[in-house]
């Protein structure tokens, strides 16, 4: 089943229309989408190792203006939607004091966790949330979202062929690979 999964996903990676399902995964993924851009960004960038550079800049703009959706859903939608919820579980002051953190350490903050398998979006509306500077915030999210999957089409590109026989050898391992370091990212988030 997941090799029928793998093959399908690298057919749709080569269809014409691919570039655009890339960049719309993107930007859903960094404001409300749980599925990250990489699912389709690897098989695209194996698929045509020549253009994994575009690939990549299609992810980082893509990510970035989604970053901002989130930040917007943050900082707008905060007192509609997540502040009834957290007074009827008298968390208030217990997030308050996690606002004020990120406030203060949000810039590396996205930094950090832009890199990390976790769920950008969290990121994004925790920053519009804490009310981070807004261009700190986009200057972040360029650098951190751009140096991810610029490594990874690096990566690609470099290896090329290599990579890809790498993946379909040990499917498996690259699988249970790919889900502990997602686990670890919630982790790390838990907890930094």
């Amino acid at each position: 089943m997941l090799r029928r999964l793998y093959d399908h996903v690298l057919a749709l990676a080569a269809s014409r229309h691919a570039s655009l399902w890339l960049g719309v995964i993107a930007f859903a993924e960094s404001s409300f989408f749980p599925i990250p851009p990489d699912v389709l960004l690897i098989p695209m960038a194996l698929a045509r190792p020549e253009r994994a550079w575009r690939y990549a800049a299609i992810c980082t703009v893509s990510s970035v203006l989604g970053g901002m959706l989130g930040y917007l859903i943050g900082f707008a939608l905060f007192d509609v939607v997540a502040k009834p919820l957290l007074d009827f579980y008298h968390y208030g002051d217990a997030f308050e004091q996690f606002r004020v953190r990120f406030a203060e350490n949000g810039v590396y903050l996205i930094l950090l966790k832009g890199l990390l398998p976790i769920p950008f979006k969290i990121v994004t509306i925790a920053s519009g949330v804490a009310s981070v500077s807004f261009p700190a915030f986009v200057a972040a999210c360029i650098v951190t979202r751009g140096g991810r999957f610029f490594l990874l089409a690096g990566l690609i590109r470099f290896f090329g062929e290599k990579v890809r026989v790498f993946i379909e050898k040990r499917l498996m391992l690259v699988t249970t690979l790919t889900a502990v370091f997602i686990v670890l990212g919630f982790v790390l988030l838990r907890y930094i």
